[in-house]
């Protein structure tokens, strides 16, 4: 079972020492976490599997994003994510369509699912047109209170 208390602990103290030293200071204990979140991983898609037959097995590794972050482009210059995010998919992380999680510290974890980027514009055609012609199913399906309790649509 994993420890999700040691892991937020490490992520939170992670966050609030989000630098080059303490990032490799500390490079024995990220990577024990890392693979208490690699087992969790390989859990998940294992039971993912029980009831999404499109889901294949895929080592962890190659599920699991970096935690170094490209600053090119960011207000925000910190040089990693200081959280462990993973993506599981029919065709492994490259894919858009599957399943996010991310464990991160201060409430920001959260788990999704479905497509992943509108970068696709055939793709996300195509999950508009399903969506309109099973627009009954649809309804019933978000408008279900256990769903609303658990879950939020959104998106574009």
């Amino acid at each position: 079972m994993i420890d999700f208390i040691k892991i937020m602990a490490f992520l939170n103290d992670f966050s609030k020492n989000n630098n080059r030293e303490w990032f490799h200071t500390h490079t024995l204990e990220r990577k024990q976490m890392m693979s208490e979140f690699e087992k969790f991983i390989e859990d998940l898609e294992i039971r993912i599997a029980n009831f999404d037959e499109t889901i294949l097995y895929y080592p962890p590794k190659d599920l699991i994003f970096k935690q170094v972050k490209d600053t090119r482009f960011s207000k925000d210059n910190t040089p990693y994510n200081p959280s462990f995010r993973a993506h599981i998919a029919p065709k492994g992380k490259p894919i858009p369509v599957g399943y996010y999680i991310c464990i991160k510290p201060n409430n920001e974890s959260f788990i999704g699912g479905g497509f992943f980027t509108d970068i696709f514009s055939k793709a996300t055609n195509d999950i508009r047109d399903s969506i309109s012609n099973h627009e009954k199913e649809f309804i019933q399906i978000i408008s279900n209170n256990l769903f609303m309790e658990n879950f939020i649509v959104e998106g574009n």
